[in-house]
């Protein structure tokens, strides 16, 4: 599932424009929901596009790639796929069965929710919920309130929560200098009424128990998602880079690259060599052992440090006028710095 260079083109030709307006191009959409990059953690019977891990994990960096935000949005919007297996066959099907659907939504537990009559009500503000602008359906988790005093002891309850579109708001606060185009805004709910059945725990599979993805743990998933864009980002750092130094005709400095560009390709054959692996146990053995999933772990955080390596090595050398914030390379620049940022990435 690739890009034609006519559409690398066609996207980055955007990429500017929709980094000063913070969100992206109905056109840039358009290509997304084509190619149904939303789609490939959704199994296929809920018109989904199921894509083995690996593959998709290489599609995430050649998103990346092409544009920091571009990418970022196409994995993390893809990643609401895992979910799928936690909802009924009915509620899956409201939520992932239509060619623009979408989750946008915070793992964070900052919200509340208060038991009543058929479900509940919510209230809260998530921060970061990437691809808030255009999202179809929004997921965030609370913590039940109970009657006894706080100091009871008791572990909190955490209730995960699916709300529409019209049960949230979005407060525009995505205010970093990379990956701008992402809409990453937080959300807030006030007394929203979600009802029992839009709701799911993680430790209760309710369909698709049968589908591979969906059996791969979901920390080293994340991880080898956000690492796969660190090193797209990485990628089209490189290519910038040394479009703006054979522009200018310095040789001592793309010498510095190429022997970078050699490094970094090391390290990806690397990852994608335990990704693989990894998949390859699944299928097998049909879950990850835990030596598995920490090797995952630490090579997914080895593979983002190799990444962000790229911009701290040569950012230095390239001059003011890589300063430039309208500049292609400064834009890589920013967006790999960003990216990297994310606490999945670091050890």
């Amino acid at each position: 599932m690739g890009f034609t260079q006519q559409e690398i083109s066609r996207i980055r030709e955007q990429s500017y424009r929709m980094e000063q307006e913070g969100g992206m191009t109905p056109e840039a959409l358009q290509y997304i929901y084509d190619k149904k990059l939303f789609h490939l953690f959704v199994a296929d019977d809920l018109e989904g596009k199921m894509t083995p891990l690996p593959e998709a994990i290489r599609i995430f960096q050649e998103c990346a790639r092409i544009d920091g935000s571009f990418g970022w949005l196409v994995t993390i919007g893809a990643g609401g796929g895992y979910f799928v297996p936690f909802m009924t066959d009915e509620i899956g099907r409201n939520v992932y069965a239509k060619p623009d659907a979408v989750i946008a939504g915070s793992g964070a537990t900052t919200g509340t929710a208060r038991k009543v009559e058929g479900g509940y009500i919510v209230n809260g503000r998530w921060k970061y919920c990437s691809g808030s602008l255009y999202a179809t359906t929004f997921t965030a988790n609370a913590v039940l309130e109970r009657e006894q005093a706080a100091d009871s002891g008791e572990a909190p309850e955490i209730v995960t929560l699916i709300m529409r579109p019209d049960q949230v708001r979005i407060e525009k606060d995505w205010n970093t200098f990379g990956l701008k185009a992402t809409g990453s805004h937080s959300m807030i709910a006030e007394d929203a009424f979600v009802p029992d059945e839009m709701t799911f725990s993680f430790t209760e599979v309710r369909s698709h128990e049968d589908e591979l993805l969906y059996k791969y743990p979901f920390l080293p998933f994340a991880q080898t998602s956000f690492a796969g864009v660190a090193m797209g980002l990485a990628d089209h750092f490189l290519e910038a880079a040394e479009s703006y130094l054979q522009a200018r005709g310095n040789d001592s400095v793309l010498s510095e690259l190429e022997e970078q560009k050699e490094e970094f390709a090391h390290q990806k054959d690397a990852f994608y060599r335990v990704l693989d692996k990894s998949w390859e146990e699944l299928g097998q053995k049909g879950k990850l052992t835990p030596e598995m999933e920490q090797r995952i772990s630490i090579e997914c955080i080895t593979a983002a440090k190799a990444s962000v390596g790229c911009g701290l090595r040569l950012f230095p050398l390239l001059g003011l006028a890589a300063c430039m914030e309208d500049t292609e390379i400064n834009r890589a620049w920013r967006d790999l710095q960003t990216a990297c940022q994310h606490a999945l990435l670091r050890a």
